[in-house]
């Protein structure tokens, strides 16, 4: 079955490089560029078919990433064409139409990870409300409420804390948005697992007894330290755990745009922890490791697929959107500077550093992934 799960996971990865591709091949087509190959994968060709515009389509044997082709990118002073001031050559091109071009397979990507942000939130939602897992003898609500939370009981749901919706990806959780000071006082939005009756409910932060849930008895009790003291802790008493619940279609239509702009956060505060060595480089993941880690999570629940899709959406974007040769952002810097200048840097020398850049790339993947499954 796993084998199942790993196809999978390289078919979202497939359909992920298409995307990125299709954006630079659909505005360069729009903006008058001539395209001599679009293929998905890398290496030997295993499918190749040419329009009738003299494109070839190619399906090649290396899942590792794929590329659009414009007729005399990449080619040097031009030597080895028949004409180097042909203005249909890629290089020819007016600078601003060739970074539109650089940019659109990000912007695709991104526009995807909406898109998939959309499917995830109508869908199931994510990592935006608390289950309530037991609520402790403790637990202090206003007087005029007591009718209400008579009735909160395991399984109903925490949407809000003082009018701020959970969100896990925005860092919006219990942990940052209640501080643990006796006396403070935080209104939530709960919404019953049965009735799915919304209604809000004040409570206050108290020094509550400290419960564990007990496997046997499948029941929360009391703990107790050595001296058979009952254990005390600050917070609102009420276990909770994180979940997600699905959004309504009129609200998934906004919050699915704060979702993906969360997801392309999250990288970016990856990057810097990284870069700042607060992380590990085990945090990240060559081809074959993220290959992996899709099928090994839909083995345990297929509709996990919903969640990676706008996440590696935005992970593609934000990542190929980064100034490093060889990289759309990269291609853009360098074409920037170009325009800036009024003439081109030596075409030998950038098309050297974008060989480099993209050696440098394959490496550090097949090093990551080494690094994973024999480290």
């Amino acid at each position: 079955m796993i084998v199942v799960y790993i196809l999978c996971a390289l078919l979202v990865l497939m359909l992920m490089i298409l995307i990125h591709e299709l954006g630079h091949y659909i505005v360069g087509r729009k903006l008058g560029f001539k395209i001599t190959e679009f293929s998905i994968g890398f290496g030997k060709a295993i499918w190749q078919k040419t329009n009738k515009r003299g494109e070839k389509i190619s399906l090649r044997i290396l899942p590792l990433g794929g590329y659009c082709a414009f007729y005399g990118e990449d080619d040097g002073e031009g030597d080895k064409l028949p004409d180097p001031n042909d203005p249909k050559l890629f290089n020819n091109q007016k600078p601003w139409k060739r970074i539109l071009v650089y940019l659109a397979g990000v912007t695709f990507n991104f526009i995807s990870a909406i898109i998939f942000a959309f499917i995830l939130l109508v869908s199931m939602g994510y990592g935006n409300a608390y289950r309530v897992d037991n609520v402790n003898e403790h637990f202090v609500i206003s007087a005029s409420a007591e009718n209400q939370i008579a009735s909160l009981e395991k399984g109903d749901l925490i949407l809000n804390i003082d009018g701020q919706r959970i969100d896990y990806v925005w860092d919006k959780t219990v942990e940052n948005m209640v501080e643990a000071e006796v006396g403070n006082s935080y209104t939530l939005t709960v919404k019953k697992a049965e009735t799915g009756q919304v209604f809000d409910i004040n409570v206050e932060v108290q020094n509550n007894i400290e419960m564990f849930y007990n496997t046997e008895t499948e029941m929360y009790e009391t703990k107790y330290d050595e001296g058979g003291n009952a254990v005390y802790y600050t917070g609102l008493g009420i276990s909770m755990t994180l979940a997600s619940t699905p959004v309504s279609f009129l609200d998934a239509l906004w919050q699915c745009f704060t979702l993906a702009f969360g997801f392309a956060w999250l990288v970016l505060k990856t990057l810097w922890l990284l870069i700042t060595f607060q992380l590990p480089l085990s945090a990240l993941g060559g081809t074959a490791t993220v290959i992996s880690t899709v099928a090994t999570s839909m083995g345990v629940d297929f509709s996990v697929l919903l969640v990676y899709l706008p996440l590696i959406a935005a992970n593609l974007a934000i990542f190929n959107l980064l100034p490093f040769p060889a990289l759309d952002g990269g291609h853009t810097l360098f074409t920037t500077i170009e325009w800036i200048r009024g003439k081109p840097i030596n075409r030998n020398i950038e098309a050297t550093i974008h060989f480099v850049g993209l050696i440098l790339i394959f490496g550090f993947v097949i090093f990551l992934d080494l690094y994973h499954f024999l480290g």
